[in-house]
């Protein structure tokens, strides 16, 4: 494969198609084994980055890894079975064997590094969230740039965003797809991660985790609405929490005041949207939603589906009501399936989604397709919270959330 920026068979090896609405969020299709040659992916962040089994791809080879840190490069060339290795992605880019780049580095600069990888002519992979910066303003004018530069290069980008491919999410979405779901009616969608101080640093040797808006970081929850009815979210009104911290008082990002965001959004079908981010409180941990449709309700924390069925009853002040039926909702584990190529038919990280979040990037580059989470997908995952955190800072003004062009 010619990876050169200008080379005509590197143009040709992807081709964006026309996807849109619901359509994109349709189940992944079985795999099949061709006689393809592999995508060479160079692999950068020597944390988060271990954890995606590229190597176990038949249509992939981890072709180079880089990270700052010379143990997490050695980790990375141990795990991915690499020889080759840079010391910065600044100069991985400029390998001219590599087909794709695996942006796993820190927040902050996933759009600068996603840039280059593409200036570059390389295939992009991204954690999440895809655009961060200290301010709204900042990260909306990223999110712009991001969407033209993908654009204007006719490469792929995806984002690692793992609520789509949670093994009940897969299952949900396919259920939608076959019409046994029903309209979503409303969702709440909880991100709850206390505990995070210890990956904050000090105001001494701050990470780029250090003060961190919630809301900077919301695709684990709109990604549960988003990615499962493909509706865009328009306007949100949002409030914050915090308790004064030191922390809250003096950060890098306009000096967030907030541990706890808790945003209210609507959308391009009217669909009631409640999400919260939350870094500090007495709460379980974990990625959830429930999801309130027309023919269901689905609890994926407490595992309940609650469908009609239970006849009449009467609520404690005697008024009549129709009964529903509670259920477990049990969880398919996709990855001992089809969906996956047989050597990554294993359990993964956040609830079985890594090895569907590799094997459907190298798919995409293999089938000449739009991934799941494309450019479009992934600015309307992450743009809304970059709105809801200004709309925090505002007291929760309601204010309305731009459409990026993508």
């Amino acid at each position: 494969m010619n990876t050169g920026p200008t080379s005509t068979p590197r143009r040709n090896f992807i081709h964006h198609a026309a996807l849109a609405g619901a359509a994109l969020f349709a189940p992944a299709g079985l795999f099949a084994e061709t006689a393809v040659k592999k995508v060479r992916i160079g692999v950068a962040g020597g944390r988060f980055g271990l954890q995606f089994y590229w190597h176990e791809h038949p249509h992939c080879t981890v072709a180079a890894v880089t990270d700052l840190i010379p143990e997490r490069r050695d980790a990375l060339m141990k795990t991915y079975q690499c020889a080759k290795s840079y010391p910065s992605l600044e100069e991985m880019v400029k390998d001219p064997d590599l087909d794709a780049i695996a942006v796993f580095t820190d927040g902050p600069l996933h759009f600068a590094h996603a840039m280059l990888a593409l200036e570059h002519g390389k295939h992009v992979i991204s954690a999440v969230p895809a655009v961060m910066a200290a301010t709204a303003a900042e990260a909306l004018e990223q999110a712009r740039r991001l969407a033209d530069k993908v654009r204007q290069t006719g490469l792929t980008y995806m984002m690692a965003e793992t609520s789509v491919w949670r093994q009940d999410f897969i299952t949900l979405r396919q259920m939608r797809a076959k019409g046994e779901l029903g309209e979503v009616i409303s969702c709440d969608a909880d991100y709850m991660h206390p505990g995070l101080r210890t990956l904050f640093g000090s105001a001494e040797k701050p990470t780029w985790r250090y003060g961190v808006p919630p809301m900077f970081y919301p695709t684990h929850c709109t990604a549960f609405l988003v990615g499962l009815t493909g509706e865009t979210l328009t306007q949100v009104s949002c409030n914050g929490w915090g308790d004064g911290d030191p922390m809250l008082k003096k950060n890098g990002y306009g000096n967030n005041p907030f541990w706890n965001e808790t945003a209210h959004f609507g959308t391009s079908k009217g669909t009631a949207f409640r999400v919260r981010v939350w870094w500090e409180a007495p709460v379980w941990e974990g990625e959830y939603a429930i999801w309130h449709t027309t023919k269901m309700t689905v609890d994926q924390h407490n595992r309940r589906l609650w469908a009609p069925g239970g006849g009449q009853g009467k609520d404690d002040a005697g008024f009549a009501h129709a009964r529903s039926v509670p259920t477990v909702l049990t969880e398919t584990k996709w990855w001992r399936t089809d969906l996956l190529p047989e050597a990554m038919r294993h359990d993964s990280g956040h609830g079985g989604s890594h090895t569907f979040i590799a094997h459907e990037f190298i798919s995409s580059l293999v089938e000449q397709r739009r991934p799941l989470v494309d450019i479009h997908a992934a600015l309307n995952f992450t743009v809304p919270g970059i709105i809801a955190h200004d709309s925090a800072l505002k007291g929760g003004e309601m204010l309305k959330i731009p459409v990026i062009e993508a």
